[in-house]
């Protein structure tokens, strides 16, 4: 009976995992605040990880100014650009990957989510709060019928409920405090990460989408303390006016 359930390849993941909603739900009495309490757990145990990732993302953002002048004294050479930016990550012993590493740490974390909500029953019709009636079912709001105001049907990819809105809001903020990389096509594909992850969540259960909202909102505060410990200028709503870019027209 021990593996009656499939819990897919990362058994030793999502066995505990469902122990623990399992345990804040008996708490609670409530799946939803289940996972937002897992959420929470999730965090405190890897943040020494998530600590040592946003210390080297404030560190990169301190480096800013010398990459501007490398791309203001290089303007029309791109290999210059990068090798003479590679060598400052060098000098200084920063990794540009470093920002991945939270990303990285959560994506095994949902798989196992994901199969815990898929496969076992307890989550099957089991409510939130508001509109939300079934964590195990995607989010039934839809910015394509106007929340209902439209009596059509989308296709599945077009399924964009409030909750997968609120994620990609929440993702696209948080990327706003990372320091903007060098490359400009790693730049762009950075800016449509939010639109991609929003697109795919869209028709993913709706505890799934709800664990990763509220994961990006904590995030979001513990990458701030960290930055602002550590020195770094975190000027978020001037980031977010400069990566849109009627409101840079307007600035200028």
């Amino acid at each position: 009976f021990d593996r009656a359930v499939d819990f897919g390849w990362f058994y030793f993941l999502t066995k505990p995992i469902f122990h623990v909603l399992d345990f804040f739900y008996k708490l609670t009495g409530n799946y939803g605040v289940a996972i937002l309490l897992l959420t929470l757990l999730v965090k405190i145990l890897f943040f020494p990880l998530a600590n040592k990732s946003y210390r080297a993302m404030s560190q990169m953002k301190k480096l800013q100014p010398e990459m501007e002048r490398i791309k203001a004294a290089n303007p029309d050479d791109r290999m210059k650009q990068q090798q003479e930016i590679m060598e400052m990550y060098k000098k200084e012993k920063v990794s540009p990957l470093s920002g991945c590493l939270p990303i990285v740490i959560q994506i095994p974390i949902f798989f196992s989510l994901y199969k815990v909500i898929l496969t076992t029953i307890d989550l099957r019709h089991a409510p939130f709060y508001g509109w939300i009636h079934d964590l195990s079912a995607p989010d039934p709001t839809n910015l394509f019928t106007l929340f209902g105001l439209i009596p059509w049907s989308p296709p599945q990819i077009l399924m964009l409920g409030i909750w997968p809105l609120l994620m990609g809001i929440t993702m696209w903020v948080q990327m706003r405090l990372n320091p903007a990389p060098a490359d400009p096509v790693q730049a762009s594909m950075f800016n449509w990460m939010p639109i991609i992850f929003t697109f795919m969540l869209g028709s993913m259960p709706a505890g799934l989408v709800i664990y990763w909202t509220w994961s990006n909102l904590l995030s979001i505060l513990q990458q701030s303390y960290i930055m602002k410990r550590n020195g770094a200028d975190i000027d978020l709503f001037g980031n977010i006016r400069n990566s849109l870019p009627f409101l840079k027209k307007k600035q200028v």
